[in-house]
């Protein structure tokens, strides 16, 4: 079977590119930066998220099933750095050639890791095949947004309206899956700061299995899984995640009972 790889990035600003780009005094210190940053997009945007190109990457969660099963975790480790989480991933794509899946992949996700890959010099090769190396990429790359190399769930569930899309909080909820738990994107960067990494990266995995989820639910409203196969895909994650005790996956697998039972 074609490997699938479910991701999911987490960011934080930027703040020594913010200041090389803008070439700030080095008198400012990393919050006056910011807020300085911040304000100039509020003015001219209305809103303080900054440019995708200004966010840093500090988690990539996966989700990966093959023929060998079914697998979760973030990449890397807790103290690798921006460029080597990037490396990585792109890793990844090379080696498996891997069906991508994302919840908004093509419209945050996937343009900052190819801002920050650039920015640190990283090889995706695979990843930028448009045809050139592998004629099969050429009438389908991960670069085509109506192509399904990589299948953007709310891209595609929206008929390609950004008019239509939906949360991927609210849709799994709906769905009788969990949601997000823990904090939401908003929250990464204080976290960060207070320097609870691994929060962040069991976040991140928790979004990374609900974008999954959605996934098998995709397959089967596409007619691609039968019910039956559909529910032992289902099975077969929830046991993987149960088998790890970890503390994000009982509260995980708590929710997820609380909101089948809700929708039942």
């Amino acid at each position: 079977m074609t490997p699938i790889l479910v991701f999911d990035i987490e960011t934080v600003p930027d703040v020594a590119g913010l200041r090389r780009a803008h070439s700030l005094p080095a008198s400012l210190d990393d919050a006056a930066v910011l807020e300085w940053a911040l304000q100039q997009r509020r003015v001219q945007t209305g809103s303080d998220f900054l440019q995708l190109h200004f966010q840093k990457v500090v988690a990539i969660g996966c989700a990966r099933r093959d023929g060998a099963g079914f697998k979760i975790a973030s990449v890397g480790t807790v103290d690798d750095d921006e460029p080597e989480l990037i490396r990585r991933f792109y890793d990844l794509i090379d080696k498996l050639t891997p069906q991508l899946v994302s919840w908004n992949g093509g419209g945050f996700d996937l343009p900052v890791l190819n801002y920050r890959a650039m920015i640190h010099g990283i090889t995706a090769a695979k990843f930028w095949d448009w045809g050139d190396d592998d004629r099969e990429f050429k009438w389908n790359s991960y670069l085509g947004r109506y192509h399904t190399r990589h299948l953007d769930l709310m891209d595609v569930l929206a008929m390609y309206q950004p008019r239509a899309n939906a949360g991927l909080d609210a849709m799994a909820r709906l769905c009788g899956f969990p949601g997000k738990l823990g904090m939401d994107g908003a929250e990464v960067h204080a976290a960060v700061q207070a320097g609870r990494l691994d929060d962040v990266r069991r976040y991140c995995e928790t979004d990374v299995m609900n974008t999954y989820l959605l996934y098998l639910r995709f397959r089967l409203l596409r007619g691609e899984l039968a019910a039956g196969e559909y529910a032992k895909e289902v099975s077969l994650a929830r046991e993987k995640i149960d088998a790890t005790g970890a503390p994000h996956w009982r509260e995980f697998a708590a929710a997820w009972d609380a909101n089948a039972a809700a929708q039942s």
